[in-house]
């Protein structure tokens, strides 16, 4: 998510532990599926127990995806909610899901472990805010951009290499899809849209991805706040390192902060820390230009683009 660096291996990463940080999506989308089935029937956690022969605690901890969930749980459940065959199914296909390994842990060989970790937690996170102040951010990036930073971050790789970390890139990408996707306010730093990253054709591609999803945003069809921290506001309250902050729902992990450097990350969970990175990324956003005025900066960084092109 920052600038050029140099690939180090995951035992470099300085990475603090983080409770819960292991949890993945799929376990609380089938918690909350069979919360809302208990609910609509007017039960109570009491009342359903015995279902399972279970304790009210082992349902709560159920519906709030913490424990992992036994197939014969969760039909049992479902059956006694009345679910019908195509309820019974969407229900299996999320049982798979919390029974596969995470679809990043695939590419764990190109990967350092604090940013395998930072996937993770997007796919669970109900909003994702972050300020980047040299490059587009990762979940944000275009195919040619991001194969352009791999290169430069991992210059002895060979091309299989670069291409699987590409991949793992473009991976990301798909949470922006899902009906359960988060709300994502992006704040970057107007350097990004002068610093040429892998020449102009790259460059006006990217950019003109993001303004789509800014344009998408504005009217309601994408869930993707772009703004733009021009130098003259942003100077005297943009920090010096990128800021990711991660806010989760009910039953989900704490709300954290996650900061990228060189060649590893820190997750801030203490309270008093996060409150502070909360406070110095709400100073960015009230700096940053307006959802238009950053609509307004896109186009023209893409028209110099464009032209430099030669495509205009």
């Amino acid at each position: 998510m920052s600038a050029v660096r140099k690939h180090q291996e995951a035992p470099a990463a300085s990475v603090h532990a983080l409770p819960g940080s292991k949890r993945e999506a799929a376990p609380r989308l089938l918690g909350e599926e069979l919360r809302q089935m208990r609910l609509g029937l007017g039960l109570t956690l009491r009342e359903v127990a015995p279902v399972i022969r279970a304790s009210v605690s082992k349902i709560s901890r159920l519906e709030r995806g913490e424990s992992p969930p036994r197939e014969r749980d969760v039909k049992d459940l479902a059956r006694h909610y009345g679910a019908d065959p195509e309820k019974m199914q969407e229900l299996d296909s999320l049982l798979r899901l919390t029974h596969d390994d995470a679809w990043w842990q695939l590419y764990a060989d190109v990967t350092p472990s604090f940013l395998r970790r930072l996937i993770g937690l997007e796919g669970a996170a109900q909003k994702i805010s972050t300020y980047e102040n040299y490059v587009v951010p990762g979940l944000l990036q275009t195919r040619d951009y991001a194969r352009v930073l791999v290169e430069a971050a991992m210059p002895s790789a060979d091309a299989a290499t670069v291409e699987r970390r590409v991949e793992l890139k473009m991976g990301r990408k798909a949470l922006l899809q899902h009906d359960q996707r988060p709300r994502v306010v992006a704040l970057l730093d107007e350097g990004i849209l002068m610093r040429p990253v892998g020449g102009p054709r790259v460059m006006w591609e990217q950019l003109t991805y993001l303004r789509r999803l800014a344009a998408e945003y504005v009217t309601g069809d994408q869930n993707v706040n772009i703004r733009i921290v021009e130098f003259a506001r942003g100077a005297s309250v943009s920090p010096p390192t990128p800021v990711t902050h991660l806010l989760f729902g009910d039953g989900g992990p704490a709300e954290l902060v996650y900061i990228e450097q060189v060649d590893s990350a820190n997750y801030v969970t203490k309270p008093s820390e996060v409150e502070r990175y909360r406070h110095v990324l709400l100073e960015v956003a009230n700096a940053a230009a307006t959802r238009r005025e950053s609509l307004a900066l896109l186009d023209g960084a893409i028209e110099r683009y464009r032209a430099a092109a030669g495509d205009g």
